[in-house]
């Protein structure tokens, strides 16, 4: 079992702007993936809901991240029933649409339907080739309720996935309104082999569902957090960072953990997708996650494994490692359950190391509490 931690993009342009998360030195696009991926073990392609990515940008994203390393891609937003401008459509189905300038999935066509299908689906095929390929989200709009036509649509996009597996995030509470209905959406979601999506965001609006912490899948759980900022949620923004401008305090964050610990007992993995998307809020958050999983059960990436995307500690020599402890305060009552030690190391440059305090049973009649290191990531 393990949870991964990740982020809804590593390119958002507040994110880059902040200077908060990206050292100086890491400028380009192929640095801030190859430097995310050191980082989290897990992200979410958020481009691709805007506009299908080629084959050749997926390549490079391949080229750009370690074995181990996950991305889940969002599905373009045609395919979940949000209204289309045809600019961005690949090139070969604007010429089906010449003379409209938007369209809607369930308007437009079975040769355009099609088209934006074969173009979908050639664009994941660099990453399920090479073993990237995670889920494929559907974030499906508030207008998608429990209805005939709706559920038949769910199940061709599930179906037309296969082997790759699908999860489903809905935006009206009305796949959720009451127990029964509850145990009717989860229970139609296992038939179909499609992931549940577990929402944490913003509640008291007719597009925000409540958390039902349950898995449709013996794989992979899910869970994605919008931040709870109510007044912004459905405000006029002009960007998403705006709109799901929310920092997780930790206390938080301790909750949303180990509800995901309960999860990773139904499913073999779990992720963490944070959506807050402000400058580095979502990472930071992401990191604090990943630290509290690995504290609480030992359930996060497997750090001492060289082969797991977020190995760098694995990587780490004993010496190095006692060196670094060497400024560490005192264990015990007084010192914080964690700690930042930023070293310079000669393979791996500067590199911050956390510590937490460990305690374990001595001779059976005292505690013994000492300092072990549990993450590191580049800096």
């Amino acid at each position: 079992m393990a949870i991964l931690a990740g982020t809804a993009s590593w390119a958002e342009k507040s994110l880059i702007d902040s200077g908060l998360f990206y050292p100086p030195d890491v400028k380009t696009p192929e640095a801030r993936l190859r430097y995310y991926a050191s980082v989290f073990p897990l992200v979410e392609l958020d481009s691709s809901y805007y506009a299908i990515p080629s084959q050749a940008n997926a390549r490079r994203w391949v080229e750009r991240t370690p074995p181990g390393f996950t991305m889940n891609v969002k599905a373009f937003r045609f395919l979940t029933g949000h209204q289309t401008e045809t600019k961005v459509l690949p090139a070969g189905v604007r010429d089906l649409v010449a003379n409209q300038e938007r369209i809607l999935y369930r308007t437009a066509g079975q040769a355009v339907q099609d088209a934006v299908w074969d173009a979908f689906l050639m664009s994941l095929e660099p990453l399920r080739a090479a073993g990237r390929l995670g889920l494929v989200h559907f974030q499906f709009p508030p207008a998608v309720v429990p209805a005939p036509r709706a559920i038949a649509h769910v199940e061709r996009c599930v179906s037309m996935l296969r082997p790759a597996v699908v999860s489903v995030e809905f935006r009206h509470r009305s796949w959720w309104a009451g127990a029964d209905r509850i145990e009717e959406t989860l229970a139609w979601l296992r038939r179909l082999g499609a992931v549940h999506t577990v929402v944490d965001g913003p509640q008291g609006a007719d597009n925000s569902v409540p958390v039902v912490g349950e898995t449709t899948h013996p794989e992979i759980a899910l869970v994605r957090l919008h931040g709870r900022n109510v007044t912004s949620y459905n405000a006029p923004a002009p960007t998403a960072a705006e709109r799901f401008d929310y920092d997780y305090p930790d206390h938080e964050l301790q909750g949303l953990v180990a509800e995901s610990l309960g999860l990773a007992y139904k499913a073999r993995n779990v992720h963490l997708i944070f959506n807050n998307c402000s400058r580095d809020q979502g990472q930071r958050n992401a990191i604090t996650a990943m630290r509290m999983a690995t504290e609480l059960a030992g359930k996060g990436p497997d750090l001492s494994s060289e082969a797991a995307s977020n190995g760098m500690l694995g990587r780490i020599g004993g010496a190095d490692l006692a060196a670094a402890m060497t400024y560490l305060p005192p264990a015990g009552a007084s010192a914080p359950e964690f700690v930042d030690v930023d070293m310079l190391y000669e393979m791996h440059g500067r590199v911050r190391v956390t510590f937490r305090q460990h305690k374990s049973p001595h001779h059976g009649k005292s505690v013994h509490v000492f300092w072990t290191p549990c993450f590191a990531r580049p800096l």
